[in-house]
């Protein structure tokens, strides 16, 4: 049976932009809060610095385990009801527990709001998917890759005014600011993007009737996974997406305390945490967009191939540093290859995917980022509270060749 030629609707381009502001504005929210997450856990009554190190790493991780589960639902829900709704559900969702994370007065209850947050959020994930079934294939690098730089420019402006409020208003006005911010993007999903959302029609062995509930359940289960656990070309790329993001979450709850320990007693923490972490996002950004379009070009391996080797020689220098100078260059040259990273990573992942299938391909590989974003900063704060503050360093930069050479050997040029 021939295959039908999809046709991308003249405002893809326009859902492009709306969706590039408000995904910037949201995860200006988001990362708003992540500077001060390490601090803000002291705050809530934790004492001794390996006793903060563990709960911080705890915290890092919580809604990462529970998005490792919900993801591939969202995404499968995403291909029967709609990208545009899996957008507003995230964004909407992340406003109301967000903003609650201000008014908590245990780490044990900062906690249960991240799992309620990883449960129920994940914008990336869905924007992702959105634009990727819009833009024409022959375009997922450049669309995504402005997508990444959405991201990236987000996550530069989010750690900075972060800093600078936590430092004036408080921690919790922090998550005051995040809960606004996702609130604005949400509104202008809902108000402006434009989805004429069609459902590929279910496989005729999903559309015969059973007697029993149950076993209907899992086959429909396995019939949208099927095509992503089935496919060694994905598998591959999730693979080496849970190597690099293991890699850069090493780092999460670890950072914000290793600044401290090396800038005089009294210095602004937050602050100059935020400038470090916006500086890093910013070169994401750049690294994003010049490396999407890079890799329509000459291939996604090389890029990803380029960018770890960039990441290995970035992050070993970052274990013997002692001044702030140095540690801002060399985080802006990981985030400039993390960058290109996640632009090439998308990409794949949007010309592997099945047609009609693409949310449940985008919610496997947020549950692999998932993964890796629960296990790193657990990791990262042992490693931390047992070896120093400076050994996650040199895992982060071990974990990124592995990944590196495993993409040079296993993926293919195109």
């Amino acid at each position: 049976m021939p295959k039908t030629t999809k046709k991308y609707p003249s405002p893809w381009k326009h859902n492009l932009a709306v969706i590039w502001f408000a995904e910037l504005v949201a995860i200006a929210g988001f990362t708003v809060i992540m500077p001060i997450l390490p601090l803000y856990v002291r705050q809530l009554g934790v004492q001794g610095e390996q006793e903060v190190r563990i709960w911080s790493g705890i915290v890092f991780s919580a809604h990462a385990v529970t998005m490792a589960v919900s993801a591939p639902i969202w995404g499968a829900l995403s291909d029967r009801y709609g990208r545009k709704v899996m957008v507003e559900r995230a964004m909407f969702s992340g406003a109301l527990l967000i903003a609650s994370m201000g008014f908590a007065q245990s780490v044990e209850q900062l906690v249960i709001l991240r799992l309620m947050t990883g449960a129920l959020t994940g914008t990336v994930t869905a924007a992702t998917a959105l634009v990727a079934t819009s833009a024409p294939r022959e375009r997922a690098g450049y669309a995504l890759g402005l997508l990444q730089m959405a991201i990236y420019i987000g996550a530069s402006v989010g750690p900075l005014m972060g800093g600078l409020v936590a430092d004036r208003f408080g921690f919790r006005a922090t998550f005051l600011v995040t809960g606004a911010l996702l609130l604005l993007a949400a509104l202008g999903v809902m108000l402006f993007i434009k989805e004429d959302f069609e459902p590929i029609p279910p496989p005729l062995n999903e559309q015969a009737t059973t007697i029993t509930i149950r076993p209907t359940l899992r086959r429909r289960a396995w019939n949208r996974l099927s095509p992503v656990l089935s496919s060694p070309a994905l598998r591959g790329v999730m693979g080496i997406r849970l190597l690099m993001r293991l890699g850069a979450r090493l780092l999460g709850p670890v950072l914000p305390l290793f600044i401290e320990s090396i800038v005089p007693a009294g210095a602004r923490v937050a602050s100059i945490t935020g400038v470090i972490s916006g500086i890093s996002a910013a070169a994401g950004a750049a690294g994003a967009i010049g490396m999407g379009r890079l890799g329509d070009r000459v291939g996604y391996r090389s890029i990803l191939v380029i960018c770890a080797l960039v990441s290995t020689v970035c992050y070993i220098p970052q274990y013997f540093i002692s001044h702030t100078t140095a540690l801002l260059l060399l985080q802006a040259g990981t985030g400039l290859a993390m960058g290109g990273i996640l632009a090439s990573l998308s990409a794949s992942l949007a010309r592997l995917a099945p047609e009609g299938q693409e949310g449940i391909v985008y919610g496997v590989d947020a549950s692999v980022v998932s993964v890796a974003n629960s296990i790193g900063p657990m990791v990262g704060s042992a490693l931390a509270a047992w070896m120093g503050l400076r050994v996650p360093f040199l895992l982060a930069a071990g974990i990124f060749a592995v990944a590196g050479v495993t993409a040079a050997r296993t993926l293919q040029r195109r």
